[in-house]
């Protein structure tokens, strides 16, 4: 894809690391540059850096809008591409299950997945991270393949069993629709879960060896859903230095007392708390415990809670937690910011906080009303 010609964008507000400017900055070869190029006035537009969502399953919707009717990937990716840029993200990691949940959650899709975003041409960058079940161990050496081939470089480790029902013979509920989702009879499902919750007694030999692997491979690992220090110790052990979604403040403050990086859900900014009752995000930010905050489950939602956050903590540590603090948390040195020879991502936010352009890359990927008319002039 063509790069837009040299431009040269003047007048607007332009968020730096250190806060906001009034500035000019010029886009040529697809990376910011100190001089040059035809000249925009973008007076009363605030140019931000690009949004870099480090987890949204949102994309699911794309691929299947009812359940069941799974569509085409390469269709769902080219309108999961326009979510993104309208939604002023210009790198987007999609959150893959590798689960026993079945259906697009299943190791089958995310093969599916991996093969369509290879040969995809979308505008935001994007990349695939693997969210494996840890009790899934039979199927650990076919998602290690799977990272080999496809180059996956995030593989997060979830625990989605229903442990408390399994443990006392239990019926866990939401079985039947679980079952139906996955394309299995209720009792088949119930079979299942009961072997993985077996699975148990033997999951540290089984994933020693397969974290090694990974680690050997240059593969960033995380967990998700760290309830206490112990679970963050547990999975640290295993080389997962990444705490994705904790549900206490405990265990946030157990990985930043390792230094190790915290992610939390916009969605739990924007709402004002968890939707499951766990720790809100809100919180964990203000007692300085959060280095990035990612889409989960509604891209929009980004941009919407650096602005909710905007009065308590500034510009620049509300964006940054869309866009530097990401870049941070997977060593991206290109992206995350605006200087010199970064990647020219950019976001063109109009007074009231919408989201009027796009630039991934020193392309545009969205583009909207007097903006339009005016970058088109």
């Amino acid at each position: 894809m063509p790069d837009l010609p040299p431009l040269r964008l003047t007048g607007a507000e332009i968020l730096y690391e250190n806060g906001l400017h009034r500035d000019a900055i010029s886009i040529a070869g697809g990376r910011i540059a100190t001089s040059g190029g035809r000249e925009i006035d973008l007076s009363g537009y605030r140019i931000l850096p690009g949004i870099i969502d480090l987890h949204g399953d949102g994309f699911e919707r794309h691929m299947a809008p009812r359940r069941g009717a799974v569509d085409s990937p390469a269709a769902g990716l080219a309108g999961l591409d326009a979510e993104c840029a309208a939604s002023g993200i210009t790198t987007a990691v999609l959150a893959q299950f590798w689960s026993w949940e079945g259906g697009m959650r299943s190791p089958e899709f995310a093969q599916t997945l991996a093969q369509a975003l290879h040969g995809a041409e979308t505008l935001t960058a994007m990349h695939l991270q693997l969210r494996v079940e840890t009790h899934m161990i039979d199927t650990l050496d076919a998602m290690l393949a799977l990272v080999r081939q496809a180059g996956i470089s995030f593989v997060v480790w979830n625990d989605h069993l229903p442990h408390k029902h399994l443990a006392a013979g239990k019926r866990p509920p939401g079985l039947t629709g679980q079952a139906l989702k996955a394309g299995r009879s209720p009792e088949d499902h119930a079979t299942l879960l009961a072997a993985l919750h077996a699975n148990g007694a033997r999951l540290e030999a089984a994933l020693a060896p397969i974290t090694a692997e990974l680690a050997a491979l240059g593969v960033r690992m995380g967990s998700h859903d760290d309830n206490t220090p112990a679970d963050r110790a547990r999975f640290r052990a295993l080389g997962a230095d990444l705490c994705e979604f904790p549900e206490t403040e405990a265990a946030a403050r157990a990985a930043k007392d390792a230094g190790e990086p915290v992610i939390m859900g916009a969605p739990n900014v924007v709402r004002g708390a968890s939707h499951s009752g766990k720790v809100a995000a809100e919180a964990l930010i203000a007692a300085g415990l959060v280095d990035a905050l990612v889409s989960d489950y509604h891209y929009p939602t980004l941009a919407r809670a650096a602005l909710k956050l905007v009065p308590a903590i500034g510009w620049a540590a509300a964006w940054g937690l869309i866009s530097s603090g990401p870049a941070r948390v997977m060593g991206w040195r290109d992206r995350g910011r605006i200087a010199p020879d970064a990647r020219a991502d950019l976001v063109i936010m109009d007074g009231q906080g919408r989201i009027c352009g796009t630039i991934a890359g020193g392309r545009v990927s969205h583009l909207a009303g007097a903006l339009a008319a005016r970058m088109l002039a």
